[in-house]
């Protein structure tokens, strides 16, 4: 038992070190402090004043300062049919500390910068289901049940607050990062749906466990960390690192 324990130690060390040396190389760092942060959009979401159906959107950008060597924040926007505007939903630890609820919503673009990091889009879904989706999406937003709780390390978290939204609307099919830290720390029990509604997961507070299912693949959660293997784009998925692979379909994230 002890060697296993040195060894998944030395292991989990390892790929820290290797992802740290490929982040530091590889990912744009942000601004040094927050008020000069940029927060432009870029150009990805459409234009709610001409694109008329129900959009759902999900970005997941770096998180802001040293967080962001390990994981990425994730935001969802809704915009119902024929509204005007965007409406984006999203867990932060600050509303918390100062005494207030954890999820937030505001007509911030739905792909503006988050704090200087660029975002990406995740997941996308438009028209008809998009609009059934809705209300599901914004009672499961009122019902969230770690309002009143942040956590940046195992969770909850804002990653924690979107894989939930996911099992409730698998029309997404939502295929969050391995750097999503908190992903993985379930609203109640051992034992829930994976995020994309096309698997199953077990976790032990978001810091041991197993996912398997057809769009995320097999994932592997150590002490909070993802590592896997999606066949669907023949990819690893790798701490800090994110996603690495190639794919016509998808990009490696760093």
């Amino acid at each position: 038992m002890r060697r296993i324990l040195i060894w998944v130690t030395g292991f989990v060390l390892l790929n820290l070190g290797l992802g740290l040396a490929a982040y530091l190389s590889g990912v744009q760092s942000t601004a040094a402090h927050w008020s000069t942060a940029s927060r432009v959009p870029l150009g990805i979401a459409p234009d709610p004043r001409t694109e008329r159906q129900a959009i759902i959107q999900v970005y997941a950008a770096r998180a802001f300062s040293w967080r962001g060597y390990f994981g990425v924040h994730s935001w969802i926007s809704i915009k119902p049919p024929e509204a005007e505007h965007f409406t984006t939903y999203e867990v932060t630890g600050w509303r918390v500390r100062r005494g207030g609820k954890a999820v937030s919503a505001s007509r911030r673009p739905p792909d503006s910068r988050w704090f200087g990091a660029e975002p990406r889009l995740i997941a996308e879904f438009r028209g008809r289901e998009a609009a059934t989706a809705i209300p599901r999406l914004l009672e499961a937003i009122n019902q969230y049940h770690h309002d009143d709780k942040y956590t940046v390390w195992p969770g909850p978290n804002s990653n924690t607050f979107i894989a939930h939204l996911g099992r409730v609307a698998p029309e997404l099919r939502l295929d969050l990062p391995p750097t999503a830290v908190g992903k993985d720390f379930l609203e109640a029990g051992l034992w829930a749906k994976a995020p994309s509604g096309t698997g199953y997961q077990l976790s032990f507070r978001g810091l041991l466990g197993i996912l398997v299912a057809w769009e995320e693949g097999l994932e592997v959660n150590l002490l909070g960390l993802t590592y896997g293997i999606d066949l669907n784009d023949f990819s690893l998925k790798l701490p800090m690192v994110g996603r690495v692979g190639f794919s016509p379909d998808r990009s490696p994230e760093a």
